[in-house]
């Protein structure tokens, strides 16, 4: 794909992930939990990953970060979202090709990596080592939020298996 079709491409899959993103956090949290939510616009970016490549869920995470900081008016927001995003993006792709590892492992590493990020951003901000107490916590729901990401994703795919925008022949359904 290139030229103007992927870039309405990209624009779409951006579009979709800021819609989720905007709208998730006008949802009351399941959990009143400080920094605990479903993640729901992960679920695009884990898509894009396997359906587009690293690049294309790259830029589609970087915009949606950048526009999401700024729709929210919360400049702050941006250091959280971009390290906990770029660092379970990474975490994704190295683990994409990994043998026995489905989508659903995939997205729950995903999950627990961008905890991390967003602790390493809350320490940052900080300029201490006590959000690391919280961790704990954060990386135990990370197995719930990421398995859901991860279900929601797979259901994607087999509803999409026919579509131009498909997996690119993975096995990603586990």
């Amino acid at each position: 794909m290139k030229g103007t079709k992927r870039l309405a491409v990209l624009a779409m899959f951006t579009a979709i992930a800021l819609t989720i993103f905007v709208a998730e956090a006008q949802i009351p949290p399941i959990v009143p939990i400080p920094g605990v939510k479903l993640g729901l616009a992960n679920i695009v970016t884990l898509y894009a990953l396997y359906a587009l490549g690293f690049p294309s869920a790259l830029a589609i995470l970087l915009v949606r970060c950048t526009l999401g900081a700024l729709f929210a008016g919360n400049a702050s927001a941006l250091l959280f979202s971009l390290l906990g995003g770029l660092a379970a993006l990474l975490a994704m792709a190295l683990l994409r090709k990994a043998k026995g590892l489905s989508i659903f492992g995939v997205s729950i590493a995903g999950a627990a990596a961008h905890n991390i990020g967003q602790v390493c951003a809350a320490m940052l901000t900080l300029g201490s080592s006590a959000p690391l107490y919280y961790l704990p916590f954060l990386l135990l729901v990370s197995l719930f939020t990421g398995a859901f990401s991860g279900l929601i994703t797979a259901c994607l795919f087999r509803a999409m298996a026919h579509t131009p925008y498909g997996a690119k022949g993975e096995n990603h359904h586990g």
